[in-house]
C-alpha cells in the first residue's frame, strides 16, 4: 500500500503556474445587515445546469468572508472588458467599495452590479471549508446576461474577452 506523500511545490511554482489559466474575473457580493458588501474573485465554475449550481471559493482571512458565510445568498457578477476599476476597487481593502458603483438588489437583495457581462443571484447550499478557503457551492436563483464582453484575467493582467483570436 502506497503512502500520499507530502506536496512539495513551491509558493512561487504554484502562482507560475495558476498565471497559466485564463479566468473570468467575478465580483461576489451580498448583504451583511442591509450593508453591501463584496471581492474580487476567480475561483467560480459551473458545476451543474440541471439543477443550476456553481461554486466559488473565497480566502477564509478575506474582510467579506464572514458576511459570505452567514448570509443565505450571494451574487455572482461576471465583470465586463470595461470594468477594470470595478476589479481594482473589489480587490482591495476599501472599506465602502459601493461608495459611486451603480448596483441594485436581486429578488433576494444580493447585490448585482450594473454594466457586468453576466450577474446571478443565488442561494448558498453548502459551505465546504478547507484550510485557507471556503468553498461556496450555491444554487443559481436569478440569472441575467447583457451585452458587454467579459474581462478575463491570466499571466498576470486582465484582457478585453471580447477580443481574443478563435482557433481553426
Amino acid at each position: 500500500m502506497s503512502q500520499l506523500s507530502q506536496p512539495t511545490a513551491d509558493i512561487d511554482l504554484m502562482k507560475q503556474v495558476n498565471r497559466k489559466f485564463v479566468t473570468g474575473v467575478t465580483v461576489i457580493t451580498a448583504l451583511d445587515g442591509g450593508t453591501p458588501k463584496g471581492l474580487a474573485v476567480n475561483a467560480f465554475a459551473s458545476i451543474s445546469l440541471t439543477p443550476p449550481t456553481v461554486m466559488v471559493c473565497v480566502q477564509r482571512t478575506s474582510n467579506t468572508h464572514d458576511c459570505l458565510f452567514r448570509a443565505d445568498h450571494l451574487a455572482i457578477n461576471i465583470l465586463s472588458a470595461a470594468q477594470g476599476p470595478v476589479a481594482a476597487t473589489f480587490a482591495g481593502k476599501s472599506d465602502d467599495k459601493f461608495r459611486d458603483l451603480a448596483w441594485r438588489p436581486g429578488p433576494f437583495g444580493s447585490p448585482l452590479i450594473d454594466l457586468s457581462s453576466a450577474r446571478m443571484e443565488t442561494e448558498i447550499r453548502e459551505r465546504l471549508q478547507t484550510l485557507t478557503h471556503t468553498v461556496f457551492i450555491c444554487r443559481v436563483v436569478h440569472a441575467e446576461v447583457g451585452e458587454q464582453a467579459p474581462m478575463v484575467y491570466s499571466s498576470g493582467g486582465f484582457y478585453d474577452g471580447g477580443a481574443l483570436t478563435p482557433l481553426p
